[in-house]
């Protein structure tokens, strides 16, 4: 037997506690260099299947796979085949073995008192139940970090949780699981918190079978970042990121990044995009032929110059609101709600059951507005056309969103203009 190997019998303990009932976790970090490797593997349930998820962390590098009974059976004996120094604890629902290879080769292991705990693989039911917390989002939290080295959330980073939560709840309150392909894309995806997040909600919590999840975003670092992360998730084919800006962003360029070209983009959503971004991913959203729009809008500053140059010019029917105009925190507010507003009843005129809503809490963001959109009902009603026009000419300005979608529009308006 080899230095630093383990004994014929040892081994095939580690073999049959980890394949075997009862499995928990097993840690083995290995010292080289004065650096050390750290691998965990522990039991998961994804689509209803028994899976396991392998987390290797190296020196602060950390990836993370999900394997299957033989890709784990594989794993396992590489790490039991590690040389050098290294710790290994392995824990059971009948009880711990820890086994301790010093820097000499020498091996000891050693048993706890045999117990009778129960091996969970979901959280407990002590959590509080977001959805980050229906599935096993420990490794996803950390990689993207929200959490810390010990899976613990971050202080600095609570509110962004707590908005990805409340995001996803939406999610589930609205997509369909039609055993169809889905396809969502993140537009403005930034540093990818919703994009992963979105794609494990859906898989691992809601059952989803083939997903594609697609980020956006026209900054080279954060796509660089995004896509690293989801190397080390090992969802890089499902999870993929387009350097771009979205008003160039075509059709046949998100279709190369699927699975089935002619597949369709199921959902769209936009988390915070500031201004007329939020216009932008609405009107790619209605180009894409989107079924599910969720847009949470951020900084709106289009109308707050027009308001504010007609109330200067004296516009005889803006005079009512002097008072109003005058104070730009008031005018600011204004502007918020009318662009929201006018965004709401042109996703409706377009065919779109549109509800804005309050996703998350005031104490989270001030920025809590959702236009939750599916599409379903006859485009270019009367009632929603006239209803526009009449709040978009008393306002006198026109919505940067309807001279964007002016070529979907102009159609239903024409009715009524002349």
């Amino acid at each position: 037997m080899e230095k630093f190997e383990l004994e014929g019998k040892l081994k095939e303990e580690i073999r049959s506690r980890v394949l075997g009932e009862g499995f928990m976790k097993l840690v083995q970090s290995v010292r080289r260099g004065g650096r050390t490797f750290r691998i965990s593997l522990r039991p998961v349930e994804i689509g209803g299947e028994k899976c396991f998820q392998a987390e290797m962390n190296d020196d602060g590098h950390v990836q993370v796979k999900n394997l299957d009974m033989n890709a784990a059976a594989e794993g396992l004996e590489e790490i039991i085949a590690q040389k050098g120094a290294r710790d290994l604890h392995l824990m059971t629902a009948k009880g711990d073995l820890h086994v301790r290879v010093t820097k000499k080769g020498h091996v000891m292991a050693t048993r706890s008192a045999e117990m009778d705990r129960v091996a969970v693989v979901r959280p407990h039911d002590r959590v509080k139940k977001v959805p980050l917390t229906e599935f096993d989002a420990t490794a996803l939290l950390r990689v993207i970090g929200i959490a810390d080295g010990e899976g613990r959330i971050r202080a600095s980073m609570r509110g962004k949780y707590d908005q990805v939560n409340e995001f996803l709840k939406v999610v589930k309150d609205t997509v369909v699981n039609d055993g169809e392909p889905f396809t969502a894309v993140d537009c403005g995806c930034g540093k990818a918190y919703l994009t992963l997040s979105l794609y494990f909600y859906l898989t691992q919590a809601l059952g989803f079978k083939d997903v594609t999840v697609i980020g956006i975003d026209r900054r080279n670092d954060v796509i660089t970042a995004a896509r690293k992360m989801a190397k080390e998730m090992d969802v890089e084919s499902k999870v993929v990121f387009i350097e771009s800006d979205l008003t160039t962003v075509d059709l046949p360029l998100l279709a190369s990044q699927l699975s089935q070209p002619s597949q369709s983009v199921s959902l769209v959503c936009s988390l915070h995009a500031c201004d007329t971004a939020t216009d932008e991913a609405l009107a790619r959203a209605v180009e894409w032929k989107a079924r599910y729009i969720l847009s949470a809008p951020c900084c709106q500053h289009e109308l707050q110059k027009d308001l504010a140059d007609l109330n200067a010019k004296g516009a005889a029917s803006r005079q009512v609101f002097s008072g109003l105009l005058r104070q730009s925190i008031l005018r600011e507010r204004l502007c918020d709600i009318l662009t929201d507003s006018f965004r709401a009843m042109i996703m409706r005129i377009l065919g779109f059951k549109t509800q804005v809503i309050e996703f998350v809490s005031s104490e989270a963001t001030a920025r809590n507005i959702m236009l939750k959109c599916e599409y379903g009902v006859k485009p270019g009603q009367p009632g929603p056309v006239s209803e526009y026009l009449e709040l978009r000419d008393y306002w006198r300005v026109t919505p940067w969103l309807e001279s964007r979608m002016i070529k979907y529009l102009g159609k239903y308006f024409e009715r009524f203009e002349h």
